[in-house]
């Protein structure tokens, strides 16, 4: 089936997949223009090969819907697919070398961990890789030259999920480079080079990229070199399949468009190509020949008026109508409507897009007129004939349609409710916790906090041998070139650096008293601001406030509104807010969740419910520009439900905010949204029920008072962006109400990234691609030197784009006044630094081009990456580069993760220690950013978990870290894990386990994901097993000399005499001296075993 683009390919496939028992296939095409110097998504490459193998090798071919431009790309020969494809099966023999070879002929990655699409990771016996075909990698375990095994595991955990019995791996790109290709493809090159006048280093550079298997663009650069006779999808097609062509007028203008972009780009590209564009895309009279050599179908759209064409078959789309006209009644007038056609005899399907999304629809459904209605729920794919009268499909469908011959409708979600953004299907396990991931981008030069010794760098994973056995530390540096070296058994006693945007921290010297000074003036003043928070909260609970009203059928109307489906904790964080409002205490609750996670529609039920009471609602903002934005999105939301809502900010002309001060006053504004302008002695309201603030913490010590007398009378909602660790969560139950919003919103579409050579083509393209659709593009340069200029040369470039720059350097009021401008649309390209408010949302910009991408760290591009992609719309990300093949491995293994993570959705959350923390702090509700800079984040974390439980009377256990000298090799070899950030992340994982689960579960997942363990990491896990037990004793350091252990026991540690007693009577050579010191002579040589025995022994019945 051909359609004219890309877009309706993918829809048209969704609605077939409604339909059909039959398998369904989009062949994507490459986003990317024709010849430009371009990554090409992995994606898109996995798709198009698995249709083309489907279609060449299974029993029952799919059903192919393509786009006209995805058609005219040529592509792998058959016969080269069929070769390059291996057909593995447990307990086989298969060369393993060998195999190795063919994938990364096959156009496969090497990476460190697999997480996307065409990468491989070898790691001893065990052999991962991401092959198209499959959703999920996949895990090969080798004994030599034997597959024991196929397993399918998590891209996220990495944890193995389910064993295959058989697996087809084919190469991940359409340019497969065995020897025998190669060698081909170079005597092509050498018989071009003179045809096409080709400089010698190019024809140099071309052979050299051959030979290292490294063509990093786009497939059509390279086909006709590799392959004389490249194929297309109609030579995969059997010869008895029959062609649909859905508008085929429009399909008429699209080839012809199609071709003069081919033409178009290939022209400003031919320098440096050694291809003519029509030997790697079919002419358009080629493609017409293909279409007219089988037999065909023609579906023209109903607005060509074909008189052939009778369908009796209708749009439902009167019903729409009906919806869109009162959309605050969206559910009456489909309760309604569906009872009538159930009068009428007919019989209804509604199409809902997810199992819960389906269940809210038949709750709200089996109410009213439809009460006693039976309703079941299906799934996909369509019985035409209605099993019961009324009935709920899960699956995706465009639009609805009614058959009389059947006497059936079918109503798509969109129809029912509004708009609905498309959801990709989540993957398993997407979440992984926060606390694991802090050490995983740690970098030489990083700062790190060291518990006992404060702030140092980070130098380096070094290996020494000390008295012959060998070890791996880290290296760190203070004042004065002192350094430590750190065993990786020690690695909880340090965390990385986070501090304040904007500030460099000091570092300490080794053995010096500043750090001791510092750490106790830090803990003073959070004790300080923790005991008066407890005051406030036991004050609070006495108090009485308003209970609101439980939700009503408006609320239920406004709730079915909402254009996505709620993550788990988000809806979590709903309920847990409607529930404090229905009570009589007053609400103090803090929302907390990332960019993008969700927290605004939180707030938003929770206006709707104060509305729907008769209260107002006040929205506080620290900045103009946050005012601007949630002015749109509540009143996008809130006003077909007849809520009135304003701004109050500077915006406003001093007339303006007298009318609305006034209107707040009388009650005619139900909602206010504004900055510390709302904090004025002349704002009044006549009945406000709920105070919403956003980002507390950036409000100034004046306003704070003000806060606190609103906040005494009415519920208060806090939203904040600063992460907070599960640990902290705990403690701060009964100090502050917290919702924690961890799980991403359900994929929407991933954002498309590409790594690209900065060309004026690419450039080009990828803005007016923007701007055809009515969007905005952010372009990130990150130094103020050259902006200018920059934006010079795109103006020239791009002559219809309204082109600003905005950059840290300017003044605030400049500044602003730029960023308000971008978000009413009156710019189309802002070219700035990294800069870009982070709490910004404006769903008309959905491309980001980001400048000289490999000098940026990964957290810093993927939180810029994070500003488009809000919308349904799909989002674009160009990270571009000088050169693509001169990229470090470092800079291309960075940006490769990019690539990756734009399919995870936001399922991977980034390291909180990669997010520099915008202020902090308002966790207490008042600004602590000075203490967090002094110490680094997450002890300024501890001393706050540990003050809060001093305060609420709980004992906070010490926590230190227990020395041991065993003199025994326990480090992580290289050899067994290779990736240098990964064995920082295990060890710093060890590091936190807190029992013997913990350990146990560590020990699974690294045989599952590295093989059996190596005697230094068996050590390793051993030697966390004596801390657990010496941390329960409270012995501060474990010696082995010889025979013999020697533990340094004082005052505070737990040890029974009894059981001293026990021990000396069942051993030899128990001796406690006066000094502390408890010496236990060891019997075996397994001393590992003996010494855990020992410490059982005195832990028993403690």
């Amino acid at each position: 089936m051909i359609v004219p683009d890309q877009d309706l390919a993918r829809q048209v496939s969704r609605d077939l997949s409604f339909f059909f028992e039959a398998p369904v296939r989009h062949f994507p095409t490459y986003d990317a223009p024709p010849f430009a110097s371009l990554v090409p998504e992995p994606e898109a490459a996995a798709g198009r090969l698995a249709t083309l193998y489907e279609l060449a090798k299974s029993p029952e071919p799919p059903l192919i819907v393509a786009s006209v431009s995805a058609l005219l790309r040529r592509t792998i020969p058959q016969k080269i697919l069929d070769e390059a494809a291996d057909y593995l099966l447990p307990e086989e023999e298969i060369p393993r070398e060998a195999f190795l070879r063919r994938l990364i002929e096959g156009g496969y990655q090497q990476v460190g961990l697999v997480q996307g699409r065409g990468e491989m990771s070898v790691r001893g016996a065990l052999v991962d890789l991401f092959p198209p075909l499959y959703t999920e990698p996949l895990r090969l375990d080798f004994w030599g030259d034997t597959l024991e095994s196929i397993r399918v595991f998590d891209p996220v955990s990495q944890r193995s999920l389910e064993h295959l019995e058989e697996a087809t791996i084919l190469p991940a790109s359409e340019l497969f480079c065995s020897s025998e290709v190669i060698e081909g493809a170079k005597k092509r090159i050498i018989s071009r080079a003179e045809k096409f006048s080709a400089p010698g280093q190019m024809i140099y550079t071309l052979l050299e990229n051959l030979s290292a298997q490294r063509l990093l663009e786009t497939p059509e650069h390279y086909l006709p070199l590799l392959y004389p006779h490249p194929q297309s999808l109609f030579d995969y097609l059997p010869e008895e399949a029959a062609i649909v062509l859905v508008e085929p007028a429009a399909i008429e203008g699209a080839v012809k468009d199609e071709a003069e972009r081919i033409r178009g780009f290939f022209e400003r590209a031919k320098e440096r190509l050694l291809v003519e564009a029509f030997e790697s895309f079919l002419s358009p009279e080629e493609f017409w020949r293909e279409i007219k050599a089988r037999a065909f179908l023609e579906l023209p759209s109903l607005a060509e008026g074909n008189e052939d064409l009778e369908l009796d078959i209708k749009d439902s789309s009167d019903l729409a109508l009906k919806i869109k006209a009162r959309p605050h009644q969206a559910l009456e007038i489909l309760r309604e409507e569906v009872a009538r056609v159930l009068d009428e005899g007919d019989s209804v399907i509604l199409a809902s897009p997810s199992q819960r999304t389906a269940e809210r629809l038949k709750n709200l459904l089996e109410t009213g007129p439809l009460e006693g209605v039976s309703i079941p729920i299906c799934s996909a794919p369509l019985k035409l004939k209605a099993q019961s009268r009324v009935e709920i499909v899960i699956g995706s469908l465009g639009s609805g349609f009614y058959w009389p011959e059947l006497a059936l409708w079918v109503i798509s979600e969109e129809e029912l409710l509004g708009t609905r953004h498309r959801l990709q299907p989540r993957g398993r396990g997407r979440e992984r916790l926060l606390e694991e991931l802090k050490l995983e981008e740690l970098r030489p030069g990083d700062y790190i906090v060291h518990r006992d010794h404060g702030i140092g760098r980070y130098e380096g994973l070094v290996q020494l041998d000390l008295q012959g056995i060998p070890g791996e530390f880290l290296l760190l540096s203070y004042k004065d070139g002192d350094k430590l070296y750190l065993p990786v058994d020690r690695l909880s006693l340090v965390q990385k650096y986070i501090g304040i945007e904007g500030h460099e921290p000091r570092v300490d010297r080794l053995g010096g008293k500043s750090w001791q000074t510092t750490k106790k003036k830090v803990a003073r003043a959070i004790a300080e601001v923790a005991q008066e928070l407890l005051e406030l909260y036991a004050a609070r609970k006495v108090r009485r406030g308003h209970a609101f009203a439980p939700p009503s059928a408006l609320f239920q109307e406004f709730e079915a509104a909402f254009p996505y489906e709620e993550t788990p904790d988000q809806a979590a964080a709903i309920e847990e807010v409607l529930a404090d409002m229905q009570s009589e205490r007053p609400m103090d609750r803090l929302v907390c969740g990332d960019v993008g996670y969700g927290k605004t529609e939180v707030a938003l039920r929770a206006t709707m419910l104060a509305v729907s009471d008769g209260r107002q609602v006040a929205v506080l903002v620290p900045t103009t520009l946050l005012a601007e934005q949630h002015l749109r999105t509540f009143s996008s939301r809130l006003s077909p439900f007849g809520v009135r809502v304003a701004g109050l900010s500077r915006l406003k002309s001093p007339k303006e905010q007298r009318k609305i001060i006034a209107e707040l006053k009388s009650g005619q504004i139900d909602v206010v949204i504004g900055t510390h302008r709302l904090l004025q002695a002349d704002v009044g309201f006549k009945n406000l029920g709920l105070l919403i603030i956003d980002e507390e913490h950036r409000f100034g010590v004046r306003h704070k008072e003000r806060l606190k007398k609103l906040k005494s009378t009415v519920d208060v909602l806090t939203l904040t962006a600063t992460p907070i660790p599960r640990t902290l969560q705990l403690s701060l139950l009964g100090v502050r109400d917290l919702s924690v919003i961890n799980t991403p919103p359900e994929g929407r579409l991933p954002i498309k990234t590409y790594i690209a050579k900065f060309e004026e083509a690419i450039v080009r393209e990828a803005i007016r691609r923007e701007l055809r659709r009515g969007g905005q593009v952010f372009f990130v340069h990150n130094r103020v030197k050259g902006i200018h200029s920059l934006a010079e040369y795109l103006r020239r470039l791009v002559p219809e784009a309204r082109i600003e720059v905005a950059h840290g350097q300017m003044p605030p009021e400049e500044l602003e006044r730029i960023m308000i401008r971008f978000l009413r649309h009156e710019i189309d390209v802002l070219v700035s630094t990294t800069i870009i408010e982070s709490g910004l949302d404006i769903p008309s910009a959905n491309t980001i081009i980001i400048n000289r991408a490999d000098r940026l760290g990964l957290a810093e591009i993927y939180q810029l990456r994070g500003r488009v992609g809000r919308a349904e719309e799909q989002a674009y990300c160009y990270l571009l580069v000088p050169s693509l093949s001169d990229l470090s491995e470092d800079a291309r293994k960075r940006l490769r993760a990019l690539m990756d993570f734009s399919q995870l959705g936001a399922g991977f959350k980034l390291a909180l220690s990669d997010l520099q923390i915008r202020g902090g702090g308002n966790l207490l509700g008042t600004s602590q950013s000075g203490h967090i800079a002094a110490v680094g984040y997450d002890l300024y974390l501890e001393i706050l978990q540990k003050t809060i439980e001093e305060l609420k009377g709980e004992a906070p256990e010490e926590d230190f870290e227990p020395e041991v000298n065993f003199r025994l090799p326990a480090f992580i070899p290289q050899s067994y894990v290779p990736d240098v950030d990964q064995r920082l992340l295990l060890y710093r994982r060890l590091a936190l386990c807190r029992d013997e689960e913990g350990i146990s579960h560590l020990k699974e997942e690294l045989l599952d994901r590295y093989g059996p363990l190596p005697q230094e990491v068996e050590n390793l896990f051993r030697l966390q097993r004596l801390k657990l037990l010496l941390k329960a004793l409270k012995i501060k350091r474990l010696d082995r000399a010889d025979h013999q252990v020697v533990l340094s026991v004082d005052e505070e540690t737990r040890l029974d005499p009894d059981r001293i007693l026990a021990l000396s009577q069942k051993r030899k050579g128990v001796k406690l001296t006066p000094e502390g010191r408890l010496f236990v002579r060891l019997k075996g040589d397994k001393i590992f075993e003996e010494t855990l025995s020992i410490l059982q022994e005195l832990e028993q019945k403690r």
